[in-house]
């Protein structure tokens, strides 16, 4: 796999974590699992992430395994 590639997404995931962090410190909500039992929007948003960052391994997998 290329180097660049792979740092690159654990970069951006890596900042993503980090405004996740510094919002939820804001507000003094429970970071853990908070979406998951709220209802409505939240659960769909942290799945829509999970699957967003499951598509860039899949495809970063594809790069690596065709050139």
């Amino acid at each position: 796999m290329y180097p660049e590639l792979y740092l690159y997404v654990e970069r951006a995931r890596a900042r993503e974590l980090r405004a996740y962090a510094r919002r939820h410190a804001r507000t003094g909500e429970p970071r853990a699992g908070a979406e998951r039992r709220r209802p409505g929007g939240s659960a769909v948003r942290a799945l829509e992430v999970r699957l967003g960052w499951v598509l860039v391994e899949a495809g970063l997998r594809l790069v690596h395994r065709y050139h």
